[in-house]
């Protein structure tokens, strides 16, 4: 399988710095001959259209941040996953610990999120992960097998979503999971994942939190993570180049 290696910019930047920063990975990949993974860029809405624009027809892919569960309505402040679609995303980050934490969103708005994100045609990349009071307290599987009942909708097919483990406790913090921690849990989602569909398909499992140019080659290794989701890294050109770079499949 080939990995995927996403790029999550937060709210930082500016338009032109998100721009520059486009441009820039174009040209790497422009100027590159060894396979690369899947790579998927995650501006700020309001530079979503600007990226896509200057990735139009690269193989890079452009994924917003998050969305709004209904096609349209009255939601003052909300994005809806039809409207991503609109100006050309593929992808859409849903139920990272930021937003389950700052605006209080429950695995049944996650769900939502991701059943909206799926018929409108966005591939969700739905985030779970553990906090430090349950890694401590033996709960971590039981968490991460829990999300993944929770958030998942009853029917959906393989292709058309992605998974990633982001302990809460990992991220932003330069603490991370050891690769036997991390194996566990992503054996786990694995197995939980075909259980889920027994038609074979095979649904990408990816690690996210703390991840930099000294870990990722490590992690990229890991029999069970298909990729990375990465954070403030991937705001530094040559730092997230060499953590593609890093990408063994």
């Amino acid at each position: 399988m080939q990995q995927y290696i996403i790029g999550n910019w937060k709210m930082n930047g500016t338009k032109t710095e998100a721009q520059k920063l486009a441009s820039g990975f174009l040209k790497r990949i422009q100027e590159t001959n060894r396979p690369l993974p899947h790579i998927i860029l995650c501006p700020s809405y309001p530079y979503l259209a600007s990226v896509v624009e200057i990735l139009k027809g690269s193989p890079i892919e452009v994924g917003a941040q998050d969305c709004h569960p209904e096609k349209s309505g009255a939601f003052t402040g909300d994005v809806s996953a039809s409207q991503l679609v609109d100006v050309g995303c593929k992808y859409v980050i849903v139920g990272h610990s930021e937003r389950r934490r700052h605006h209080h969103e429950s695995s049944t708005m996650v769900r939502k999120k991701v059943e909206g994100a799926i018929a409108a045609g966005l591939r969700p990349i739905l985030c779970i992960g553990e906090s430090s009071e349950d890694r401590e307290g033996g709960k971590a599987l039981h968490v991460v097998s829990s999300q993944l009942d929770s958030d998942l909708p009853k029917d959906f097919a393989p292709h058309e979503l992605l998974v990633a483990y982001e302990p809460l406790w990992a991220i932003g913090t330069g603490h991370t999971p050891t690769p036997d921690q991390i194996e566990e849990v992503l054996g786990l989602m694995k197995h939980e994942l075909s259980i889920k569909h027994a038609s074979g398909g095979v649904i990408p499992t990816l690690y996210g939190g703390s991840v930099d140019t000294k870990n990722a080659d490590l992690f990229l290794n890991l029999p069970h993570v298909d990729g990375l989701l990465v954070g403030g890294v991937s705001l530094k050109l040559d730092e997230f180049w060499e953590v593609i770079n890093a990408s063994t499949r």
